[in-house]
């Protein structure tokens, strides 16, 4: 795909505001026509740009109220330290969102689960993988701007 232009960015920031507008929807707010922004919307897809369409949940469908930050120093950065934590976090269920980082710490760690027992079960399986040198976690108190969130 070339470039972009100012009317797939407009269409990528419509729907990552809403992403359920249909094509109709989408042309009226963006000026083409359906057909057009069909087109379009296909292209970003096919280009990478658009990722996927999800549907923001609320954290007690899932039982997932607690959420906590995990900062993670591996005790070892050899290829199989490496190789070991992040296989063991992208099996996790609980880990939602997992960043390599600089500073003090190697990789930011979001959890999502449904209270402080499941927490420090996970810290368990977390260390139990032998690869942690240290790690700090903080627990959110309130969540105040996430990802899909309208402002308030």
């Amino acid at each position: 795909m070339s470039a972009i232009d100012e009317f797939d960015l407009k269409i990528l920031t419509l729907l990552q505001a809403n992403g359920r507008l249909s094509n109709q929807d989408l042309s009226d707010l963006v000026g083409l026509s359906a057909s057009q922004c069909s087109r379009r919307r296909i292209a970003l897809e096919q280009a990478g740009l658009i990722l996927g369409y999800h549907a923001r949940l609320a954290p007690q469908a899932m039982n997932t109220e607690m959420v906590a930050m995990i900062e993670v120093s591996l005790a070892s950065h050899n290829p199989e330290t490496t190789a070991v934590f992040e296989t063991f976090v992208m099996q996790e269920g609980a880990i939602v969102d997992v960043y390599k980082t600089t500073g003090d710490a190697d990789y930011g760690l979001k959890v999502a689960v449904a209270g402080l027992v499941e927490l420090n079960n996970l810290m368990g399986r977390l260390t139990g993988t032998g690869t942690i040198g240290h790690q700090k976690t903080a627990v959110v108190l309130q969540r105040l701007k996430e990802a899909g969130q309208t402002a308030r």
